[in-house]
């Protein structure tokens, strides 16, 4: 008897159960069905033990219908037909009496077919302007749009940017949906983004994420963009099109993702929407983009290295590099200073630099503040107009150790040496061991300073290395550039 009474109870506590998930599920399907706003997360506490709050139960997602029903018309597709490229396969000698026999009959050259490429864009203005990705159309014999009513636009290339990866198109067309613009600085980590565009040519596919980062600095010689990092799904065609807010104002440029395998694996980046619209006002004006440079190579400061130079919290960017004809050079700037703010504008990474620098107009003051020798000062340097890339070992003779404190082997370089390797350092590592070995360190690399102070002779490395603390900022020279290397010499 005593059995079947907890049996009993224990269907009854199931029944329950079930009751109360199937009312719960019932709920979250409601909440997944349409809206005409983004519906915000809701969150549902109950009391644990002794009153105190347990973890929230997520009761609801956002909706996107309504963001994507208004914004939705304004993407496009776009479809690429490329130029032609002659083939290899016919290219005979001379000689070749089949090579003479089509020169004689005058037939044209074999020509691999043209290639058909797609990806999307999105209207920002009524009368038919559009931004894409420069990649997208580069190289295009014929450009084509394609609205999501189904009509089509030969569309005219006014301009691109290989650089920030924009292009602005424009089509004859009137009475069109604009999106709108939001404001890039503003967003942060963990707020929701929809992506809409035509990945695999699926015109108006929609993907939904969250920010990843902001500020991100991604491998590559001219880098101007601090990318949005966002994981949602973005895929071959997505390129060019809109990446929205929850208000439903474009913040980026879907561009790039990081893949191992071609297609997209969480990480997808955005080129922010006000560099875009600065890059679309210079085409209007001027046909290209100019940019400007002060002549210098910068890198992010590690704790490390923050300690060498005697800042407190790793910021700004540090000169490892100056150009020796350019404009900072002309201004004093020395490898070792750390430019922590443009024209009252914190420089926090080094990635902050070129983006700022690069939006000045050419031939103006930038003032420059500069943290050299353990105390602040102002720099004013002049800019100049960006025209390329704009950048900023033979074993003889005695080697000298460094008492064993930094771990390296060096030796004085001739001045043959210097002139094959194109340095203007005296000092080549020979040999790592101990701290130099881990801090990463390679034979072959040329010694020029140490924490902001050149050094061409042992002894002055010796004496450098003497009077440092816990930490050393090497800077040396490593093929063709110039970078500190943070050594804990504890």
């Amino acid at each position: 008897m005593g059995s079947l009474r907890t049996w009993s109870l224990a269907i009854a506590a199931g029944l329950l159960v079930a009751v109360v998930t199937h009312q719960r599920s019932t709920a979250f399907a409601d909440s997944l069905q349409g809206g005409s706003s983004p519906a915000p997360l809701r969150l549902a506490s109950t009391a644990g033990p002794g009153g105190t709050a347990a973890a929230p139960e997520v009761t609801g997602l956002p909706d996107f219908s309504g963001l994507v029903e208004r914004n939705g018309p304004s993407v496009v597709n776009i479809s690429v037909i490329e130029k032609p490229q002659q083939s290899n396969v016919m290219q005979w000698n001379g000689n070749d009496p089949l090579s003479q026999f089509f020169r004689q009959f005058q037939m044209p050259p074999q020509q691999m077919p043209p290639e058909r490429a797609i990806g999307s864009g999105f209207i920002i203005s009524t009368n038919g302007y559009i931004l894409t990705n420069a990649h997208v159309v580069d190289g295009a014999a014929r450009v084509t749009v394609k609205l999501t009513d189904r009509r089509e636009f030969p569309a005219k290339v006014i301009g691109m940017d290989k650089r920030s990866d924009v292009a602005l198109l424009k089509i004859a067309a009137h009475g069109l949906p604009a999106v709108r613009f939001g404001d890039p600085s503003k967003i942060k980590p963990g707020q929701w983004v929809v992506a809409i565009g035509s990945p695999f040519g699926f015109d108006n596919t929609v993907t939904a994420g969250v920010i990843s980062a902001t500020a991100r600095a991604l491998p590559g010689e001219d880098n101007y963009v601090p990318f949005i990092q966002t994981d949602a799904a973005v895929n071959p065609g997505n390129s060019g099109g809109p990446l929205f807010n929850m208000q439903g104002q474009v913040i980026g440029i879907n561009s790039q993702i990081y893949s191992r395998t071609g297609g997209f694996m969480g990480m997808s980046f955005a080129i922010p929407i006000n560099i875009a619209l600065n890059v679309k006002d210079q085409l209007l004006k001027y046909g290209t983009v100019r940019r400007s440079r002060i002549g210098v190579e910068v890198q992010d400061l590690n704790q490390q290295l923050a300690e060498s130079f005697g800042l407190g919290i790793p910021h700004g960017a540090l000169i490892s590099g100056v150009d020796p004809k350019g404009p900072a050079k002309l201004a004093g700037l020395r490898p070792g200073d750390v430019i922590t703010s443009v024209n009252g504008q914190p420089i926090e990474r080094s990635i902050d630099l070129p983006t700022i620098i690069a939006e000045l107009p050419p031939g103006s003051i930038a003032h420059l503040g500069i943290w050299r020798d353990h105390k602040a000062t102002i720099v004013d340097v002049r800019t100049v107009l960006l025209h390329g890339r704009g950048t900023e070992l033979a074993s003889n003779g005695s080697v000298h150790g460094d008492g064993g404190k930094l771990g390296i082997a060096v030796r004085e370089l001739n001045p043959d040496e210097r002139r094959q390797l194109h340095t203007r350092g005296h000092l080549v590592i020979e040999g790592v061991s101990g701290p130099a070995l881990t801090a990463g360190l390679q034979a072959g690399d040329v010694v020029l300073g140490v924490n902001g102070m050149r050094v061409d002779t042992v002894e002055q490395l010796r004496r450098a290395v003497a009077k440092a603390g816990h930490s050393v900022a090497l800077l040396i020279q490593r093929d063709n550039a110039q970078i500190y290397v943070p050594v804990d010499i504890g």
